[in-house]
C-alpha cells in the first residue's frame, strides 16, 4: 500500500515505519494507548461493583469487554511491529498509575465522570497526536480511541443521577475541573517524557510538526471538546 508519510512524500507502509525514529514514535503511541485500555477494562470491571442495577453491572461489563478488545488490538498491532507489548508499556505504568492514584473516585458517579471526562481528554490528546502518523496507524488510533457507545450512557446515567439528587451537580462540576486538569498534566508529561513522541507532535530532521500556532489551536480543540462534554453533562466546565 502507497500513502502520503508524515513529511509529504510518498511512501510505501513498510518504508515508513522502517524508520527507526519513526518506528520508536509508532511503537510509543501504541503502548501508551495500550495501557490506557488495560486501565480502563480493569477500572470499568471494578466499578461495575458499585453500579446500583444489575442493568448498570451489565452495561459497565460490556463497556470493559470493549476496551479489553481495544487492548488486544494494540497489543498485536506492537507484535506485527516486532516489539514486544511488555517491554513497550512498562515506560508508561508509573505515569498512569499516579494519574489514577491522584483521581480515585469516591462513589459510582464519580468514576462515570472520570471515565467520560478524564479519558476523553486523554484519547483526544492521542487522536491529535494520530495526524502525524501513517494511515494504518491512524485508523487504529481512531478506533481505539472512539468512545461513543460509552459516552451515550454514561451522560444518561450522570444526568439522571443529577435529576434524582440535584445538590451532587457541585460536586461533579469540581471534580470534572479537578479530572480535566491532571488528564492534561499527564497526557504533557508522556509526550515530555518519550522524545519520539514529542518529535511526532514538533516535527524532526525527517518530517515536518506542528507549530506554535497548531498546538495552541490543539489545546483549543482539546479545551473546547471538555467544555462540550461539560455542557452535555449539564454541568459548568
Amino acid at each position: 500500500m502507497t500513502s502520503i508519510d508524515p513529511s509529504g512524500l510518498a511512501s510505501t507502509e513498510s518504508e515508513i515505519i522502517e524508520r527507526a525514529e519513526y518506528r520508536d514514535a509508532v511503537i510509543d503511541l501504541l503502548a501508551v494507548l495500550a495501557v490506557s485500555e488495560i486501565t480502563a477494562f480493569e477500572r470499568l470491571a471494578a466499578d461495575s461493583v458499585l453500579a446500583p442495577s444489575f442493568a448498570d453491572k451489565a452495561t459497565m461489563g460490556e463497556l470493559a469487554t470493549t476496551e479489553f478488545r481495544h487492548f488486544i488490538s494494540l497489543r498485536n498491532r506492537l507484535i506485527e511491529l516486532g516489539a514486544d507489548p511488555e517491554i513497550a508499556m512498562e515506560p508508561f505504568r508509573n505515569t498512569l498509575e499516579e494519574f489514577h492514584a491522584k483521581t480515585k473516585p469516591v462513589d459510582w458517579l464519580e468514576g462515570l465522570m472520570k471515565a467520560y471526562v478524564g479519558d476523553g481528554i486523554a484519547l483526544d490528546f492521542y487522536r491529535e497526536i494520530s495526524s502525524y502518523v501513517d494511515e494504518r496507524t491512524r485508523e487504529l488510533v481512531v478506533e481505539v480511541c472512539d468512545d461513543l457507545s460509552q459516552s451515550a450512557y454514561i451522560v444518561e446515567r450522570i444526568r439522571a443521577g443529577i435529576e434524582q439528587d440535584p445538590k451532587v451537580a457541585g460536586r461533579l462540576a469540581l471534580w470534572g475541573r479537578r479530572l480535566v486538569g491532571e488528564a492534561l498534566s499527564q497526557a504533557q508529561r508522556v509526550a515530555a517524557e518519550r522524545d519520539a513522541l514529542s518529535t511526532l507532535i514538533i516535527g524532526g530532521v525527517d518530517r515536518p510538526g506542528a507549530d506554535l500556532a497548531e498546538i495552541g489551536r490543539m489545546l483549543a480543540r482539546l479545551t473546547d471538546n471538555h467544555s462540550r462534554r461539560m455542557a452535555d453533562l449539564g454541568l459548568a466546565a
